[in-house]
């Protein structure tokens, strides 16, 4: 049997800030592989509270910000996402975005950047900002699926 303190101190930097997912998800354990622990962390999301899952939702931090610090995994997926080397142009254009998103829907916009390129980051940004507040909170959590899957398999260096 897996102790919980050493599973939250292995998989607890999974979720950004927020290592009440992995608290949860201890008593479930051991799994059978990195897939069926996946999973049982994203039933954990699906089945918080409402104002815990926006309270996840809100612990990310906004994209391309300069004076924010990062957790070490956001600060090397925005690095490899080319977000920490910004243009002039490109920093003003994160900043009216992320301002603008947060205005609308009162989170940050999450957005898995491993899986997408500047350019393409911004164009679903500008499309995102299009969608009501229910699909977006649903995307959210669709994206921070994306974000622990890929951190989880670089920590158990898994195919994802």
């Amino acid at each position: 049997m897996i102790e919980a303190a050493n599973f939250v101190a292995r998989f607890g930097h999974l979720f950004e800030h927020s290592p009440w997912v992995v608290e949860r998800a201890a008593v479930f354990a051991p799994f059978a592989d990195a897939a069926a622990l996946h999973a049982t962390l994203m039933d954990v999301v699906a089945t918080a509270g409402p104002e815990e899952q926006l309270a996840l939702i809100r612990a990310h931090p906004e994209l391309g910000v300069k004076s924010v610090p990062l957790t070490q995994a956001s600060d090397a997926e925005q690095t490899g996402a080319g977000l920490k080397a910004l243009s002039e142009a490109e920093f003003e254009r994160f900043t009216a975005l992320n301002k603008a998103y947060r205005a609308k829907f009162g989170f940050p916009f999450i957005i898995c950047v491993r899986m997408h390129s500047k350019a393409g980051i911004l164009a679903a940004f500008e499309h995102r900002l299009g969608n009501g507040a229910a699909m977006e909170k649903a995307q959210a959590l669709t994206e921070i699926g994306h974000i622990t899957k890929l951190r989880l398999h670089d920590l158990l260096e898994t195919t994802p």
